[in-house]
Order: C-alpha cells, then structure tokens, then sequence
C-alpha cells in the first residue's frame, strides 16, 4: 500500500512539473511559431497551428537589420561584464567568506538590498554622468552598468560557495608559503569551480537579458539584441511575425547556451546545498 502510494505520488509531481513546464515554455513556444507566419495569420489566434508557414518574416529581419552586429554586442556585453564581475566578487567574497568582520552580514543585506530600488529611480543621474564623461551608446559604460548591476548576486553566490570550503585547506596552503594570490588562484579557484561555473552562466543570461538600461544608454553603436527586438515596435502598430522572428534571433544563442549547460548550471546551484 505505501509502495503504491509513493509511485502515485512520483506520478502526480512529475504530471505537475511537465504542466508547469509547459505553461512556462508556451510563451516560448508562440513566439516561434508566430515568427513563421504572415502577418495577417499572426494576428490571428484561431490559426495558431495553422500549416501556412513561411520565412518571408525572417527575411525582412535580415534585410531590414544587422542581426550579426547587434548579437556581438550582447556577446561582449555579456561576457565582458561577467569576466570583470567575477575579477571584483571573487575576492571580495573570499574576504568576507574567510576573513569576515563585525559587519558582514550587514554589508551582504545592504548589497542585496540594492536590487530592490527600481531602476528608473538611478536612470536619470547615471545617464547625466554617460552623458558629460561621454560614455553614451559605448561597449564600455554598458559593460560597467551591467557589471555593478549584477555584481550583489555574484558576490552572495560567491560567499555561499565559499563558505562550504574548509578553512583548513586554505590554512594549510599558508603554511606551505603560498601567498594570497597563489591561495585564491592555486587552492580557492579551482574547488569552487563548479559554484563559479553557475554565477559567470546566470550572469551571462542576467546581462544578455538585460532590456532597461541598455535601451535607455546606447542607440547604435553599442547596441544589443533588446535594441533589435524594440526595433520593431513603431508607431503604426505591432508587426508581430516580424517582432517574433527578431526576438526569436535574440533568445535562440541563450537558449541553446541554457539547453548545454544546464547539468553545470543545475550542479552549480545546488552546490554547498547538502553536507
């Protein structure tokens, strides 16, 4: 009887993870579909499996934008804030992971409680600040908002991954005459690669996925694929099989990153979780 009750109970959370799955992928799923369509048949929903499939809107995008452009700024944009992130927050939270002071827990909620203030309430003065040091519409200053913007998250996973490290190995390799450097990168580095490994995937998909600061702080020049999805909102109205092929385009290299990396990312999130 508790045999059967179990397997009925693997059976109904596994019939509830594939509905919630579903219900989250069916935006996803709408998306694609609505980007091999024409416009008149994309705004109709009685036809959303309709067989009238078509490319005519990823060809408009490809003659209309430069898609190649606008996704090498996402790759620097995202790859170039998470590598500077991770030079700041790995000593960082080696500091307070091994060598905490009175006011670590403090400084750990007042960095988290960062990421509650709206953006908007900071667009104002820091887009002064591009503005007058000239900073606007560049690789360099969008880097560096992305990299303050998601260094709080780093930093705590960081700390949570190194609090599960034994102090002692790290003990034991001061005794052995390895300096700072060589500790953080000889003996703290590489057993927190799996932890370190999941913070630089989440913040590459934090930065890629990034839409309000980059549409407020860059227009050509530096611009990443959520330019080239907004691109394709005008005036005169939605064009929605277009607006789905762009943004098809724009989530297809992260989804495909998310699909290979999952194990890692799994594996690195729940890192430290058991003892």
């Amino acid at each position: 009887m508790a045999r059967r009750e179990t397997m009925q109970r693997k059976i109904f959370i596994t019939a509830l993870a594939w509905v919630v799955g579903l219900i989250v992928f069916f935006p996803i799923l709408w998306t694609v579909l609505t980007s091999f369509k024409t416009e008149g048949d994309a705004i109709n929903i009685s036809g959303f499996f309709s067989t009238g499939w078509t490319t005519e809107a990823y060809s408009v995008v490809q003659s209309r934008s430069n898609y190649v452009q606008f996704a090498w700024n996402s790759v620097a944009l995202a790859l170039g804030s998470t590598f500077f992130a991770l030079v700041i927050a790995i000593p960082s939270a080696w500091a307070m992971a091994f060598a905490p002071g009175k006011r670590t827990k403090d400084l750990l909620m007042w960095m988290l409680s960062t990421k509650m203030m709206p953006p908007v309430g900071a667009l104002i003065p820091i887009y002064l600040i591009f503005r007058d040091l000239g900073l606007l519409d560049t690789r360099g200053g969008i880097i560096t908002v992305l990299m303050l913007l998601n260094l709080p998250i780093i930093i705590w996973m960081l700390y949570t991954y190194f609090k599960e490290i034994p102090g002692e190995i790290l003990e034991a390799s001061r005794m052995d005459g390895a300096s700072l450097g060589k500790e953080l990168l000889y003996v703290l580095t590489p057993m927190a690669i799996p932890g370190i490994a999941s913070t630089l995937l989440l913040n590459i998909i934090l930065a890629w996925n990034e839409a309000f600061w980059t549409l407020a702080l860059t227009t050509k020049d530096a611009a990443p694929l959520t330019q080239f999805i907004a691109s394709y909102s005008s005036p005169e109205g939605l064009f929605w099989a277009k607006l789905s092929a762009a943004s098809t385009m724009a989530i297809a290299p992260i989804l495909v990153l998310g699909w290979f990396a999952q194990k890692q990312l799994v594996r690195g999130l729940t890192f430290g979780a058991v003892k």
